[in-house]
């Protein structure tokens, strides 16, 4: 059939449509290929229905192997520590939370075991992940005068330890899950030390020990936590950044030193 086109140009115009990717000859008619995969799904389904069991209906979801609960694990080998040294070396040795990985120590505690008054702040911040002991920075430096003031040092009569041995990345607050793996060590630090009575400092430390946050409202009110009286009060960091609440916080420090003179 003449086209009434020239040889050459022709054969130009199709070495620039195979040059263009178009290298393949298409038919006369149209395919739709919406159709097509509406027949391709409905062959999938045909096929699951035949391959499902007969009493069972639609064949279950694989399971997910999550592995073991980070919590049952912190829990048992808590419970398994007999001293403050068997506690920080199995928690140097507990794998399942990740903050451990970006921080470059275990900050496990300072002061005095046995003491009567136990601290127990929220987590380590930069110069503690440093030092590998908790507040060692500006909030504690502030602590220590507080300490002091009601006649209490970490070097005599007092012991202090965190929620969380590691820093967060950037000083974020802790996880819920991150809170919840770590609490029981924390309940068996407090157990190995038994203190006479707890501070607890921060909306974190409220959390783990207390179940409740809202340290404005909690501070200054003897609570209970692991069958201990309980002192909430704000954190050295927090009045470092609201010096105005230094009032609340020297009255708390006063109802402390009664409730320790009051058991002496």
């Amino acid at each position: 059939m003449d086209s009434g086109l020239d040889w050459h140009y022709a054969r130009a115009a199709l070495e620039w449509q195979l040059e263009l990717g178009a290298d393949e000859a298409i038919g006369e008619t149209a395919v739709d290929r919406f159709a097509a995969e509406v027949e391709l799904q409905a062959a999938r389904e045909a096929a699951a229905v035949a391959q499902a069991p007969a009493r069972g209906g639609a064949m279950p979801p694989p399971k997910i192997d999550e592995g073991p609960d980070p919590v049952a694990v912190a829990q048992q080998a808590a419970a398994a520590a007999a001293t403050l040294d068997d506690l920080r070396e199995a928690m140097a040795a507990f794998e399942h939370c990740e903050l451990r990985r970006g921080a470059r120590n275990l900050v496990f505690s300072d002061g005095v075991a046995q003491a009567r008054v136990m601290i127990v702040g929220e987590a380590p911040g930069r110069d503690e992940d440093l030092q590998g002991k908790p507040f060692v920075g500006r909030a504690g430096q502030l602590l220590d005068r507080m300490l002091g003031a009601i006649g209490l040092s970490r070097a005599e009569n007092v012991y202090i330890t965190n929620v969380l041995p590691w820093r967060p990345p950037q000083n974020r607050d802790p996880k819920p899950d991150e809170i919840a793996m770590l609490t029981p060590f924390l309940a068996r630090h407090i157990a190995l030390v038994a203190p006479e009575v707890l501070v607890v400092m921060g909306n974190i430390s409220c959390d783990a020990l207390l179940g409740r946050r809202g340290i404005t409202r909690l501070r200054g009110k003897w609570a209970e936590a692991q069958g201990l009286p309980a002192l909430p009060m704000f954190h050295p960091a927090y009045l470092l950044r609201q010096p105005q609440m230094k009032r609340e916080a020297w009255a708390d420090l006063l109802e402390l030193k009664a409730k320790l003179r009051a058991g002496a």
